[in-house]
């Protein structure tokens, strides 16, 4: 088996409905397993798994056993010579797996393979792909250093590599983590011990560690719903103080002059965001888009939404909008596969508009409207 694509599932039903369909599209003509590990999921995941995908592999835990054990759970039943761990808030391209196992056939010394993550809106997620966090880039990354001058303090985002070309970088995030097998083998997966947020990091750092090349791959773009959360505040940089000194206690020294940064660094984002006060409302599109060749979708659409819909079989041109109109372009992917609606997220992206997608036989339209959303589900009759 060439493949095993591993989904850690917690309480996400709708956002893994979608992901595991556009895997299912995407290991077509791969030899491929799907292997869903659910960690004691509350809604109705494991029902929706059994009643919509009752081919797939679901590992159903008990408890709540985090990010590392339970994608180690899944890694050890799974048979591929690659496996890839994906995030179940993900969508991925008809050609994604097709493509990054093409590339990773032709390196040497292989160790893991990341991908273009973008956001809800079509925005690159910077954290795709990242440098080792020392004390110092650490640093300039929490004060927004690099924001100032990426050339010389663009290291913890590897900005010396520019988001459209595929290069060397050391640190991947887990969203989306292709490996072979025998290294996650090698490396025992990830460190169940390992604080939250620094799994990634840690496993990615250990391939490294064993004179192996982690790469960013640019040539495929995957959505990843919830990115890394650009909210700074003193709960946020307590969980990246906490992670880092987890890294730099296992493979470093102890660093003094983090820690004491890390600390002022939560009063100072604290304070801002006591200032910033509450955050800006929602604004409401004021021009729905169904690109979809169903005129009853339409109207279940206009009746869930109590908006008018104007649809199109063609995903519309950026020309078309007005600079003052908030539009909401919702892609029905029973007419539309996942590579034209990926592309339509990167082609369409202007600050105003937003994006929802219908998966294939469901009746909700689901999306997300910047990388901190926790994103919105709509039910359509179907």
């Amino acid at each position: 088996m060439k493949l095993s694509v591993i989904i850690l599932n917690y309480n996400v039903r709708h956002f893994l409905e979608l992901c595991v369909g556009s895997v299912q599209k995407a290991v077509d003509g791969i030899d491929a397993e799907i292997i869903v590990v659910d960690n004691n999921s509350q809604d109705d995941s494991c029902d929706m798994m059994k009643s919509r995908f009752p081919q797939i592999k679901l590992i159903e835990n008990k408890e709540n056993s985090g990010f590392p054990k339970g994608n180690n759970i899944g890694a050890a039943q799974a048979k591929g010579q690659y496996i890839c761990i994906l995030n179940p808030d993900t969508v991925v391209a008809e050609d994604t797996f097709s493509k990054v196992l093409a590339f990773a056939e032709k390196q040497q010394d292989l160790g893991i393979v990341g991908v273009k993550l973008i956001d809800g809106t079509g925005n690159f997620l910077p954290e795709s792909k990242r440098g080792i966090p020392t004390p110092w880039v650490a640093f300039t990354k929490i004060f927004g250093l690099y924001k100032l001058s990426p050339k010389a303090f663009g290291k913890y985002y590897a900005m010396d590599l520019p988001e459209n070309q595929t290069g060397e970088v050391d640190i991947l995030v887990g969203a989306f983590m292709l490996m072979k097998r025998d290294l996650y083998n090698e490396l025992h997966g990830f460190d169940e011990n390992c604080f939250m947020y620094a799994d990634d990091i840690d496993l990615s750092y250990r391939s490294l560690l064993l004179q192996k090349h982690n790469y960013y791959f640019h040539e495929t773009a995957v959505i990843h719903y919830k990115g890394e959360s650009t909210v700074k505040d003193g709960v946020y940089m307590k969980h990246f103080r906490d992670f880092l000194n987890f890294f730099y206690s296992k493979h470093f020294k102890k660093s003094m002059f983090f820690d004491v940064m890390a600390k002022s660094g939560a009063f100072y984002f604290a304070a801002i965001k006591r200032f910033q006060g509450k955050p800006k409302a929602k604004i409401k599109p004021n021009l729905f888009i169904l690109v979809s060749e169903n005129q009853s979708l339409k109207a279940k659409i206009e009746n869930a939404l109590v908006a008018t819909i104007q649809m199109q079989q063609a995903v519309p041109s950026p020309k078309t909008f007005s600079g003052k109109e908030h539009v909401q372009v919702i892609f029905d992917n029973n007419f539309l596969d996942f590579q034209t609606i990926l592309d339509a997220f990167v082609t369409l992206k202007n600050g105003r508009t937003t994006f929802r997608i219908i998966p294939q036989d469901a009746d909700y339209m689901i999306g997300s409207d910047s990388n901190v959303d926790r994103g919105t589900v709509i039910h359509v009759a179907k």
